[in-house]
């Protein structure tokens, strides 16, 4: 099977990313962290540029295309970190009236938590009891239903028996295993993002005389970082081919680990300066941590996996 990009896929990939470049940069991003809020404005660009009706049918008013097209674009908005719920919006388009032009913003409840719920227009799940909690990421408020807190679990365990499969209850709906992969895309272009900044940092900083990125404890950091996200990359793209759920979810393993592991070695690159509020990158691992907890937890991916083996 070829995984190569097509020219499309990749004019798809070069607008989008031109599109938030000038839409959303850097000085556009530090100033929702400064006051946190949903850009009604941008959320309707996106929609006019079919970010949300990109799977629906043309004869639908949607652009036509399928998940391999979706995960290219959702590793763009991760690669940002573009605030919202995204996913849920994305997924709602064709069935929730405006979801798909972005006049309408859709959330949803996932793993307990409840992204952006006092600025959604139509919440998907029953969300009866749901409290804010401190959310460590500045761009994405959360609700928490009750009873799923502190190992609390808002699914059911999976049975199991002695005899027979039990996959087809271990694995996910559909509607799940999608959500699941684009919240893993986004993991994809935030990992793609912070090995970036760490091999940018490393060509500018200098120590003792030369540039650190001529250091060999630096030269390690940033080749594990290109090997996680390239391997991250690589399962997510094929999933999106070929639709498997047990894919999905290990995709969905090796996304948040490069995610999460791409922007602890990003902040050992920068050093001191790292962890200072002026560094993006703090906010790329606070979004990583949020992200592995929403679209199918650590947990749950495993039993998965570990079902299909």
């Amino acid at each position: 099977m070829d995984f190569r990009l097509t020219e499309d896929q990749r004019a798809l990939r070069r607008g989008v990313r031109e599109l938030l470049a000038g839409r959303f940069d850097r000085e556009v991003l530090r100033g929702f962290v400064d006051a946190p809020s949903l850009d009604r404005g941008l959320w309707r660009e996106l929609g006019d540029a079919g970010f949300f009706s990109l799977r629906l049918p043309e004869a639908e008013g949607g652009v036509g295309l399928g998940l391999p097209e979706a995960v290219l674009v959702f590793e763009e908005a991760g690669r940002v970190l573009l605030p919202g719920p995204l996913v849920s919006t994305h997924l709602a388009a064709g069935a929730v009236p405006g979801a798909a032009d972005g006049s309408v913003v859709v959330t949803s409840v996932d793993e307990g938590l409840v992204p952006w719920l006092d600025e959604a227009d139509v919440v998907l799940g029953d969300v009866t009891g749901a409290v804010p909690v401190r959310s460590v990421d500045p761009l994405t408020p959360l609700h928490r239903l009750p009873g799923t807190g502190d190992g609390a679990h808002p699914y059911p365990p999976p049975r199991t028996s002695s005899w027979g499969d039990p996959r087809a209850e271990r694995l996910p709906t559909t509607g799940l295993a999608e959500a699941t992969l684009l919240t893993a895309a986004e993991q994809v272009g935030s990992a793609q993002a912070t090995t970036d900044m760490a091999v940018s940092y490393a060509h500018a900083r200098s120590q003792f005389g030369q540039v650190i990125g001529g250091f060999q404890a630096v030269k390690h950091l940033c080749a594990g970082m290109l090997v996680r996200v390239e391997l991250a990359r690589a399962a997510v793209w094929a999933a999106a081919v070929t639709g498997d759920p047990v894919e999905v979810a290990g995709a969905k393993l090796l996304a948040d680990d490069a995610a999460v592991g791409n922007a602890r070695d990003c902040l050992q690159v920068h050093g001191g300066m790292g962890f200072t509020w002026e560094a993006d990158v703090h906010l790329h691992l606070k979004r990583a941590w949020v992200r592995a907890e929403l679209g199918m937890t650590a947990a749950r991916a495993e039993e998965t996996v570990a079902a299909g083996l």
